[in-house]
Formats: C-alpha cells, structure tokens, sequence
C-alpha cells in the first residue's frame, strides 16, 4: 500500500525549502530518497536567515575563549599587562570606577522641585530610585574591596567574588542583582551605565519629556509605555483597561526631532534581529547578510483604545531587553508587513533594546 496519498502529491509540495515531497514509494525508497535528497541544515531550512548561524556561532566563540581565559592561571592579568598582578589589575579598575561614578540622585531635592505627579514623573523617580541602589552597592562593594585589597579587612566571599569578577570583565552577581538585564562585559556595562545615568540627569533637570526617549535606557520599560497608556487615558477620559499601543516607524533619527509629540513619545535604541526595517517601504524586510541586529529608525509610541488598533497586514514582534529574550520580553509592537506574518514569526523576527 503506498505510503502517502496521490492526491496530496500533485503539484510541487515541498517538506522543507528545497525538499520536494517524494512520490509514491516502498519504505526503503523513502530512506534512499532521504539518504540522497534531503538538503544539508542550513538556517533556510528551519525558515532562517543565514545571519541567526552567524550569529549562533559567534556566540559560541565568544563563549569559548571567554573559558579559556578564566581557566588561565591568574597571578598575573594576562600578555597585555605583563608583570601585573591580579590585585594590581583590579586596584586599577576599582579606582577608575570609582572616579567616574556619579554621586547618587538627591530625591529629597528633587521632589522639592515638581509638584507635578503625572505618569511620566513617577516613573522618572522611579527609576532615580533604582539607580541609586545599584550606584550605592557599587560604590559600597568598591570600597570594601579597596580596603581588603590594602589589608585594612579581612577578604570575605563576597569581595573575592567581586575581584574574580573585575578581573575577568564581568559584572559581579551583587550588581547584577539590582541592575537590569544586560549582556555585556564590565567594561561595556560601566560605560552603558553612565549613559543611562546622564540620560536620567537630563530629564530629572525639569521633568520635561525628552524630545525623544531611549527606551533601553530604563530599568523597567513596560513602566514607560504603561505611562503612555495612562497619560493618554487621562487625557481623553478613556478607560484604561481599554487601551493599548500604536507604533509608528518614523524615517528619521534622534538628532531630527526638536520637540516632543503632543501624545506618546518618539523612542530610540531599538534593533531588530531576524530581519530589518526598510524605511522605503515601510515595512519589515530580509536581513542583509552580516547585519545581524540593524537599528531601528525612531519609533512614535502612542496609544489608543483597542477598538482603533490596526490589525490588517501586522506582525505582532515582541520587544526584548537582550538576545537571551526569554524573561526579559517588554512588550508585543504591532509592525506593519508585505509578507505573512507567518514568516517573521518563523524566522524569530524580535526587537532588542540591546545589539
């Protein structure tokens, strides 16, 4: 009896991109017809991009040394510091650190200066607030370190694990903990962190909406956009269990705005990984080969009530804080689309608040 039904077999089908459906044929023709036929894996025939392979084995690399380097003996910091020892290296570091660090957001004074309690001002001290605790752990185990290094205290746990973790470029579990979910190395980090830091100085300067927003630079993004729902609600007397998010892909960038939006916010620092954004069109593309997250134009969040959302010719793309996704999702952006959405959810198409 054959094994598949003649019917389902006329016209080209195909089992995977450029693997023909077999005919009608005994079981040992089937595994010869698999052994000779079926193509090589390739990110094409899980409906990928050539790009999610690159990207998979950089990553993978970047893991591998990363290894060997925290296997290397430790006494000294490595051919680029010949001579330097561990402690010496870290010293260093500590000290740069702890120079450029910001003193922490007076939110006595600032309170003092707004009456002001829209949704925007919360979440503003909100994330003041956050910053000053992963600032005052920093500055805390810094100092403590600083003193075990100069015999001053007894090494504990704790400062040795930081050590290791300044000596190796890793941000250490106890900053980890209070910051927000991030990918990169120390070096990388501290830098990303005193961005997000003058981000927060220039808003807190007049708790004026930033003509436009670096969404990544939050500890918690779904606060902000909430704050687009509930200042429009506000607005317009609407009920807010009815609104939700409209999002327009501008064709400029942060340097083209000079104001703010009446309603919503234009946001930046979002890329996408899987595809593009093709600002000709409008729409989601291909990838290029070797752009593995390009950015995206400025966004323009607003909000509205559900009953005037957009849903025709949409791809629902999740928004990620980093390439990890999982617990770090933010929320669901509505992005128009030629193709089926079908094919961008295959693919894996996502926004990242992080490259």
């Amino acid at each position: 009896s054959s094994g598949i039904n003649a019917e389902y077999g006329e016209g080209e089908l195909l089992l995977a991109p450029g693997f023909n459906i077999p005919g009608s044929m005994d079981y040992q023709s089937y595994h010869v017809y698999l052994d000779e036929e079926l193509p090589p894996e390739t990110p094409y025939l899980y409906g990928l991009h050539p790009n999610a392979e690159i990207g998979f084995l950089t990553m993978t690399s970047e893991n591998l040394f990363r290894t060997v380097l925290e296997m290397q003996p430790r006494d000294t910091a490595g051919g680029g510091a010949a001579g330097m020892t561990k402690e010496e290296k870290v010293k260093g570091l500590l000290d740069e650190i702890l120079e450029r660090l910001p003193e922490e957001f007076n939110m006595m004074e600032m309170a003092g200066r707004t009456e002001d309690r829209s949704p925007y001002t919360v979440v503003a001290f909100q994330e003041c607030e956050r910053m000053n605790m992963l600032t005052s752990e920093i500055r805390r185990s810094l100092k403590e370190l600083d003193l075990g290094l100069k015999g001053e205290l007894t090494i504990s746990n704790e400062m040795e694990s930081t050590m290791n973790s300044v000596f190796l470029d890793r941000v250490p579990g106890n900053w980890s903990a209070r910051a927000y979910p991030s990918v990169l190395p120390l070096g990388a980090w501290f830098a990303d962190l005193l961005l997000r830091i003058k981000e927060l100085e220039g808003w807190t300067t007049d708790f004026a909406l930033p003509n436009v927003v670096w969404l990544a630079g939050f500890f918690n993004p779904q606060s902000f956009l909430t704050a687009i729902e509930q200042s429009t609600a506000r607005k317009n007397e609407w009920p807010l269990d009815r609104m939700v998010l409209s999002v327009d892909v501008t064709k400029k960038w942060k340097e083209d705005f000079n104001s703010p939006p009446r309603e919503g916010s234009y946001v930046h620092g979002l890329f996408m990984e899987g595809a593009r954004w093709d600002s000709q069109s409008g729409m989601i593309a291909d990838s290029r080969l070797k752009e593995l997250t390009p950015a995206c134009p400025v966004m323009f969040v607003k909000a509205c009530t559900v009953d005037r959302q957009e849903t025709k010719n949409m791809y629902e793309c999740p928004v990620y804080k980093t390439k990890e996704r999982g617990p770090t999702f933010v929320w669901t952006f509505n992005l128009k689309t030629k193709e089926k959405p079908e094919k961008w959810a295959i693919a894996g198409v996502a926004l990242l608040l992080s490259a």
